[in-house]
């Protein structure tokens, strides 16, 4: 995934008003999808709990003739990330679940290495030396995996990167070892306790767990753009099911919105707690750096700071921007992979409205 690059410079580029910014999101969709860049796309932003701007443009499926609106159910690839990441750090509040102790603390049977072993601390931040999709076709595979523990025999018994703890490396199937991990404390299936624990506290009344093979109401058929380039075109659909936590669930613009103001309202954990998960636990000395579940994207902690995260998979490209401080959530979902040159300026001037702090037209 091509990660999202914010600096200082851009956060002191002129913000205009929301007056002057009146309709601007709107002309940005309907370019993008009148350019084929893709094929369906919704955008948003809010401040303080009331959305300011959304707009949407093109296709859930332009073969049947079916428009993209607020209520679509799109994937939202990565972003699932942060939900996982909330969701563990309710177990650690309630003092189910250690951040340091060992991985076979939960899961016996997996395999111990020869120093450090991995610990939750590690799965959250990315640097337990789990590695990525072997390629292109595991990313895309159709292979039904019934539980998260069945999903950890893909990649459980490959050689690590790296030390455990010693260094930062992106990893989607890390994630799975937590939803793993949460299984095995609560006695729930993954998608039981984010059910309970995450959507419904949040209000998020159209979000869930995808299952291969079915159809959902009002759910977007998935596009692609091949290598990055050319038009939106139909893509097919593949199995999420070694990927649950890290990129598994389906949602739609509003419920991502509900999200975000329950992350700010510390509906879901407590403000010391979302605290810990936005301090640098990745590493990197560099801006950008990641959390428990987020990017941060400026380099104080907090005093304004950004935390967010993007998504791409086959049928997904999309970006979620919360501001803590300022209570600005800006968030777009395209059904297009491989289209994040078109979405990502949009979402970088969501953000921009979003830290104008302006909550009136």
């Amino acid at each position: 995934m091509k990660l999202f690059t914010i600096t200082l410079l851009f956060l002191i580029t002129f913000i205009g008003t929301a007056q002057e910014q009146n309709n601007i999101i709107k002309n940005q969709l309907l370019k993008i999808v009148d350019d084929k860049m893709v094929m369906g796309v919704a955008a948003a932003y809010s401040i303080d709990g009331k959305i300011i701007e959304q707009a949407v443009a093109g296709y859930a499926d332009k073969d049947a003739g079916k428009k993209f609106t607020i209520d679509t159910k799109v994937r939202m690839g990565s972003i699932a990330k942060t939900m996982t990441a909330l969701a563990v750090m309710q177990l650690v509040e309630q003092g189910k679940l250690d951040l340091d102790a060992p991985v076979q603390t939960y899961i016996p049977d997996y395999p111990k290495h020869e120093k450090t072993q991995i610990t939750t601390r590690h799965l959250l931040s990315h640097t337990s030396g789990i590695s990525g999709y072997k390629d292109g076709r595991e990313s895309n595979t159709t292979t039904e995996y019934p539980t998260l523990y069945d999903a950890m025999s893909l990649f459980k018994d490959r050689d690590l990167l790296f030390e455990p703890g010693t260094q930062f490396s992106y990893t989607t199937y890390g994630y799975t070892v937590l939803g793993a991990i949460m299984e095995s404390v609560t006695g729930q299936t993954f998608e039981t306790y984010m059910q309970e624990n995450i959507f419904a506290k949040a209000g998020m009344t159209h979000t869930g767990v995808e299952k291969f093979g079915e159809s959902l109401e009002n759910e977007s058929r998935l596009y692609h753009r091949n290598n990055g380039k050319g038009k939106a075109k139909p893509a097919k659909e593949n199995n999420l099911s070694n990927r649950l936590p890290a990129g598994g669930f389906y949602t739609t613009l509003t419920d991502m919105l509900k999200f975000g103001d329950a992350v700010i309202n510390h509906a879901l954990v407590k403000e010391e707690t979302l605290k810990e998960m936005r301090q640098h636990h990745s590493l990197e000395k560099e801006n950008n750096a990641y959390g428990f579940g987020w990017f941060l994207y400026n380099p104080k902690p907090y005093e304004g700071a950004i935390i967010g995260h993007p998504g791409a998979q086959t049928g997904c490209t999309s970006f979620l921007f919360i501001v803590p401080e300022k209570k600005g959530i800006s968030v777009i979902l395209a059904n297009t992979a491989r289209a994040q040159s078109s979405v990502d300026p949009i979402a970088n001037d969501l953000l921009r409205l979003s830290l104008s702090g302006t909550n009136n037209k």
